[in-house]
């Protein structure tokens, strides 16, 4: 997967970042920097973000991610359809930045 970056001047949802859950190794490394100050989640579905007719139940990845108000860094390593950002207060700007090894054994 190509590095994506997720920056919100905001409070709410980014929007869902789809991953590859048929991966043979899952594993995506996670980096979130904060520029002023804020308080952010970030969260994973299992379910299928494309699909209209149902809605995602998400679900924040655990410490240091939940609740969390300075940059971070750390792993997923539980196979899931899409990560996003959650921002529940903010002064400045929230990046996250995924990257999702290949998978190649």
């Amino acid at each position: 997967m190509r590095r994506v970056v997720i920056t919100s001047a905001g409070v709410g949802n980014s929007v869902p970042v789809p991953m590859d859950h048929r991966a043979q190794f899952f594993n995506v490394g996670i980096q979130v920097v904060v520029s002023a100050t804020a308080t952010y989640n970030v969260q994973f579905t299992l379910d299928d973000v494309y699909n209209t007719a149902i809605t995602p139940t998400w679900f924040n990845v655990p410490a240091p991610f939940t609740g969390a108000t300075a940059n971070q860094i750390g792993n997923l390593t539980i196979p899931c359809a899409a990560i996003r950002l959650n921002t529940t207060a903010n002064t400045g700007n929230v990046t996250m930045t995924l990257i999702q090894s290949s998978g190649q054994g």
